[in-house]
């Protein structure tokens, strides 16, 4: 089962070991972040942990390393188990209090700091292969959930209903819908392309701001493929020429069927598949992929 880490030690996973009394485990009361490791290499490690030093203020939980205590707890347990290529998990929560209370414990408690592996499928059947991807079919839902979404939290039942919906309906996502505007996937980031111009949701509360999401923008910038952050109404979905769908362990995944109808011509469209061969080559550079 592999080594992980827990409150400052690594052991063996089937001998890891919390409170019941854990609130992450009773009340949710915690953030998390997940980071894909290629060839041993942490992937945009510093912006992940970025990430997470602000979900953990935004929660009122100190953190409880600093960059580079993070860095070398990520690079160890990649190491010792065994490197190559990794989803990373990182989950912090606020401790074990003496009774279940809605209320802070107090005085504050020590945060409760696990972190784990287990492997990633390299090539991820998406950017890596361009060619061969088919894409993935989607359906959109009313997003029902909390309105803080910018937050990593580790509350995420109503995103596992959303995302059971969409596997109930044989799609892999659901993109989700709140006051007439798109918001993000239940566990992506959503671009759309139109006449060759790329557009996603401008961040804010209601949606994560993705690490996969940044690097596409980046890249976009990067290569004059022009890319905008605006407002996205539900009605430009069915107009779309292009969905893709970003996320860190499923790179760019592009959207071929939304709610049972195809997008554009039913395949990965050409802006898509120059957007991945941009971003598997940065990867490799990064990770020194073959």
């Amino acid at each position: 089962m592999g080594t992980v880490y827990l409150n400052g030690d690594f052991v063996d996973a089937d001998q890891a070991r919390i409170s019941p009394m854990d609130r992450g485990f009773l009340l949710g009361d915690g953030v998390y972040e997940v980071i894909p490791v290629f060839n041993g290499v942490p992937f945009r490690l510093d912006e992940h942990l970025q990430r997470l030093a602000r979900s953990l203020r935004e929660v009122r939980l100190n953190d409880p390393h600093d960059g580079a205590g993070w860095r070398r707890l990520c690079q160890e347990l990649v190491a010792r188990n065994g490197g190559g290529h990794l989803s990373l998990y990182l989950q912090i929560t606020r401790g074990v209090g003496a009774t279940r209370d809605h209320g802070f414990p107090e005085p504050p408690v020590a945060p409760t700091v696990f972190m784990t592996t287990s492997p990633l499928p390299v090539p991820v059947p998406a950017a890596d292969q361009p060619a061969r991807t088919a894409g993935v079919a989607a359906i959109t839902l009313d997003d029902i959930r909390w309105g803080r979404c910018d937050i990593k939290s580790v509350s995420l039942l109503a995103n596992l209903l959303l995302r059971q919906q969409a596997l109930d309906a044989g799609a892999a996502e659901a993109i989700l819908i709140r006051q007439g505007q798109v918001t993000e996937g239940a566990a992506s980031n959503v671009f759309l392309v139109r006449d060759g111009a790329i557009h996603t949701p401008p961040l804010s509360h209601h949606l994560l701001g993705g690490i996969t999401r940044d690097l596409v923008i980046e890249l976009c910038q990067e290569h004059g493929l022009p890319v905008r952050e605006r407002p996205l109404q539900a009605a430009e979905l069915a107009d779309a020429d292009e969905i893709w769908l970003s996320s860190s362990t499923r790179d760019v995944l592009p959207v071929t069927r939304l709610d049972g109808q195809p997008v554009g011509d039913g395949s990965p469209g050409d802006t898509w598949k120059t957007l991945a061969n941009h971003y598997i080559g940065f990867k490799r550079h990064l990770c020194g992929l073959n």
